[in-house]
């Protein structure tokens, strides 16, 4: 729930064993990017890139086209904008005019609020004021290539995703890939899946709760199986 963090390890490690095990993408985020208004993600960029051969996706402190270049120029694929798009919505016009849609991804820390979902800014602490569904909405008319849904009541928790907030966004009909985290454990997968186009899986990995072959074996009779270890 975006309070509480823990320390695991060295992240480079983790991504080079889910990178070897079958991850189809990895999720990296500095959860204090915002906070201080940088992101210090580009040594662990570099490294994981030279030997984690699967798309890497990289947020937190994003706010203009320079830093999003040197977060690329270090081997990211691809950008997860959240707190400076709010802020300043035609960040993603720059952007994906800059990069290409395929290269922004929205990420959207959603918090229940009022018997609707509010997006949340810096690492799910400061409400925003705007609706998640008219936000992704605005942000994928204006070029957002991809749209990564965070359940902060969720997050973390390792007790269920949130079926109802996946349920709403499929119902906006979002013409991008969307893709779900929070919550998700080896036997809501199929659940998932049916009404996403990939599921990011974090605390239920680093637990060892399940492994990605896992989660493939629950998937293989869908049409999702992609795996993104956040």
């Amino acid at each position: 729930q975006f309070e509480g963090l823990r320390v695991l390890g060295e992240p480079g490690a983790f991504a080079a064993r889910y990178a070897a095990s079958g991850a189809d993408e990895l999720l990296y985020f500095d959860s204090v990017a915002s906070l201080y208004g940088r992101n210090q993600l580009t040594r662990l960029i570099e490294a994981t890139s030279a030997e984690a051969f699967v798309p890497l996706t990289v947020g937190g402190g994003i706010g203009n086209v320079e830093m999003a270049t040197e977060i690329l120029r270090t081997g990211a694929d691809k950008l997860a904008v959240n707190t400076a798009a709010l802020r300043c919505p035609p960040l993603i016009n720059a952007l994906a005019a800059k990069f290409g849609s395929q290269a922004v991804c929205l990420s959207v820390e959603a918090k229940r609020v009022n018997g609707g979902w509010e997006a949340m800014t810096e690492g799910g602490r400061i409400p925003s004021g705007r609706s998640v569904l008219t936000w992704i909405a605005e942000a994928v008319e204006r070029g957002a290539g991809e749209v990564l849904v965070t359940s902060v009541d969720c997050d973390g928790t390792r007790s269920g995703p949130d079926l109802d907030l996946i349920a709403a966004i499929g119902a906006i009909d979002v013409p991008v890939p969307f893709v779900y985290c929070g919550g998700i454990r080896l036997q809501d997968v199929e659940k998932v899946a049916r009404h996403t186009d990939g599921m990011a899986v974090g605390a239920a990995l680093h637990y060892g709760d399940c492994t990605i072959a896992d989660i493939k074996a629950k998937l293989a009779a869908t049409q999702t199986i992609r795996i993104d270890i956040v």
